[in-house]
């Protein structure tokens, strides 16, 4: 994909952009108990805003308690999490993969994938690692989404410019580790349709704003941390595409993540992936590779890293703690902004990467040397 099409493509946002009835937040909120609470939407510019006043969401609602107004932040937060789930099968449509497969009858996970990401062959698979927090598959950073719009926060417009681009795409979902029973309680009757009492709507929403009760997390299996996330999918899924190079998009936490992915399954990967770009990544190489020649000299040739900077956007910003592989500004100081920042640079990248790729794969079999023939033959 060209540079020119990379920006035509973000131009044209709002030709994708759900304002039709049928997949609108407002919609959305509608169905749960919480609609006098919330009432806001995206318009055309994929901006939140409250659909009578148009102003930007205010965290405030209830004045100066802060206890109700977390609860109200925590509401939105979770319906935003099922909204883009939607929107990543209805808009993109990906397929939601739930795993472990066979364990339907207890809390699991699940993650999302274009249709033909395990059966096409010679082609890109696109594999995005968000931060750890509170948002799941599709998001960049719930607080961006809230405050600067789907095309800041959520993963959509960097899973569009892949589609676009002919790549397959697996979307992780590293922190939906466990279940909370009595939270999942309150959800389901917070979001039950077609409840015909408005005063009972209000009783629910308060009995939620003031829930106190103690939580009963269950873990879920296969996904318990992000990085046993990572690597259940990778074992199960990605290494068993043939014929495809593979790439790698990770924000913030994500990166420690892929890091540990790449020391646990270190030939896999270093054969498999072509390119990582890291964005403000809290990977440690000197902890979590040490002195591992090989690894070393990997992610020198397969990582780019784009960070925080008042620097332009591709400007050189290594630092002397991290100087291991290329490192560039997003052309932000916010970390929540820096993944749709530096998204066009990172397309770049990954053509470029694709193009120079050479076609050495690495082995576990040692190189023979002179001195290690001729210790063989005097033996």
């Amino acid at each position: 994909m060209e540079g020119n099409d990379i920006e035509e493509l973000w131009a044209m946002w709002d030709l994708w952009l759900p304002v039709t009835q049928e997949l609108s937040f407002q919609k959305f909120i509608e169905q749960s108990d919480l609609l006098e609470e919330l009432k806001y939407d995206f318009n055309e510019k994929a901006e939140l805003r409250h659909t009578e006043t148009q102003r930007p969401f205010v965290f405030n609602y209830y004045k100066n308690v802060l206890e109700r107004n977390s609860k109200r932040y925590q509401a939105l937060g979770h319906l935003l999490a099922q909204y883009i789930y939607e929107l990543l099968e209805k808009v993109c449509k990906l397929q939601k993969v739930y795993i472990p497969p066979e364990a339907d009858k207890e809390p699991r996970s699940f993650f999302f994938m274009s249709e033909r990401a395990l059966t096409s062959h010679h082609s890109v698979l696109l594999v995005l690692l968000q931060d750890h927090g509170v948002f799941r598959a599709g998001q960049w950073s719930q607080q961006a989404i809230i405050h600067h719009g789907l095309q800041h926060g959520s993963q959509i417009p960097c899973i569009q410019m892949a589609l676009q681009a002919h790549y397959d795409v697996i979307v992780l979902n590293p922190n939906d580790n466990f279940v909370d029973l009595k939270m999942e309680k309150e959800w389901k009757e917070l979001l039950t349709q077609n409840i015909g009492s408005s005063s009972l709507k209000m009783v629910q929403a308060e009995n939620f704003f003031s829930l106190q009760q103690p939580l009963q997390c269950i873990p879920k299996r296969c996904s318990n941390t992000p990085e046993e996330h990572m690597a259940y999918i990778w074992d199960y899924f990605i290494s068993k595409t043939e014929g495809k190079d593979v790439a790698f998009i990770v924000h913030g936490y994500g990166g420690l993540v892929f890091m540990d992915l790449l020391v646990r399954r270190k030939w896999e990967v270093m054969n498999k992936v072509y390119a990582v770009a890291l964005i403000d990544s809290e990977h440690h190489v000197g902890h979590q590779l040490g002195s591992d020649v090989q690894l070393l000299a990997w992610i020198k040739h397969h990582c780019r890293e784009w960070v925080t900077s008042p620097k332009p956007l591709d400007k050189p910003a290594a630092t002397v703690l991290k100087k291991e592989f290329p490192i560039v500004s997003a052309g932000t100081e916010k970390h929540n902004l820096a993944p749709s920042s530096s998204l066009q640079s990172i397309f770049k990248y990954f053509k470029r990467a694709l193009k120079a790729k050479t076609t050495i794969n690495f082995s576990r079999v040692p190189i023979v040397t002179r001195s290690s023939t001729k210790r063989k033959q005097s033996a």
